[in-house]
């Protein structure tokens, strides 16, 4: 057996845990930055870039392992007519992205970190917040992320509604086949789609305009799926009553204007980042690599 045979390139494209390097260095020929043409395995996040480009410079690749569930990043045309495998980590992060989706909601509601400043800065007497029980809650995108999502919601809302690419005739909510439409009848609006071209943009000016002066919006999907600029303008007017985001256009740049406002909770894209919900990506990860190199069925491709 060649010392290649028996730990193949791999390049990480992104950081990891360091477990997970470290189980991953037992099991390849680790490479961080310029990845040589025998590379056969990369490991990226959700927001990792795998062009043609990239590609075209690794004629030995066989597998990209996302240790995420997001892949607009990746080309998928130009990985499939390669036959190159695609595989991420579904599920095993789906309740922890759900609950932060919840807590954003809540902690713009109810000015949890502005109330926790002015307690920390000596005040007590703070701006009265929004009632989070009762109100009409919608969610854009209806997937592992967003079922979850609306199950954590349901206690909350007076209504339910959503988008998906279809009504879904087993869930109990209203269906909307547009967001503007969705935005328009909520008084929360939670965006929990993929990225891409598809979503780009989606919500705009006129979706933020639609959603009202005491609308909520909350982000975990990607910032991909929302004009920040039209977000700020909406924000600073007064055309939205406050946000939730943990995913931002340009990552790890937060637009200075979204830090000053006291209607805006920030995170630092951590939907998924909980010990629990990182071990069971990191193991999810190798499985996937384990099962291509000892020529089985991987675990989930997509």
């Amino acid at each position: 057996m060649t010392n290649e045979t028996a730990h193949p390139d791999l390049y990480l494209i992104t950081g990891v845990s360091p477990t997970l390097q470290a189980a991953l260095a037992e099991r390849f020929t680790l490479h961080r930055k310029d990845p040589p043409a025998t590379t056969r395995a990369i490991v990226g996040g959700g927001t990792s870039v795998v062009d043609t480009v990239l590609l075209d410079r690794l004629p030995a690749l066989e597998i990209v392992a996302i240790h995420g569930v997001g892949h607009d990043g990746i080309g998928l045309t130009a990985t499939r007519a390669r036959g190159i495998a695609v595989t991420t980590t579904p599920d095993v992060l789906t309740d922890d992205v759900a609950d932060l989706a919840i807590g954003l909601m809540l902690a713009v509601q109810r000015r949890i970190v502005a109330n926790d400043r002015a307690v920390r800065d000596g005040g007590w007497q703070v701006d009265l917040s929004r009632r989070a029980s009762g109100r009409r809650i919608g969610i854009f995108g209806l997937g592992r992320i967003g079922k979850a999502i609306a199950a954590r919601a349901r206690p909350f809302a007076g209504e339910l509604h959503y988008t998906a690419r279809s009504a879904k005739p087993d869930f109990n909510g209203v269906f909307h086949a547009d967001i503007v439409s969705l935005a328009t009848a909520c008084d929360v609006l939670i965006i929990a789609a993929p990225g891409g071209d598809a979503t780009r943009a989606v919500v705009d000016a006129t979706v933020l305009a639609a959603l009202g002066e005491d609308g909520i919006f909350v982000n975990i999907a990607r910032g991909s799926l929302v004009d920040e600029t039209a977000l700020i303008a909406a924000l600073a007017a007064g055309t939205i009553a406050g946000a939730g985001i943990d995913v931002f256009a340009d990552e790890p740049t937060v637009p200075d204007a979204l830090k000053t406002m006291e209607n805006v909770v920030l995170s630092p894209h951590q939907g998924s980042a909980t010990v629990d919900g990182r071990a069971s990506m990191a193991a999810l990860v190798l499985a996937n690599l384990d099962a291509h190199f000892a020529g089985k069925a991987l675990l989930t491709p997509l």
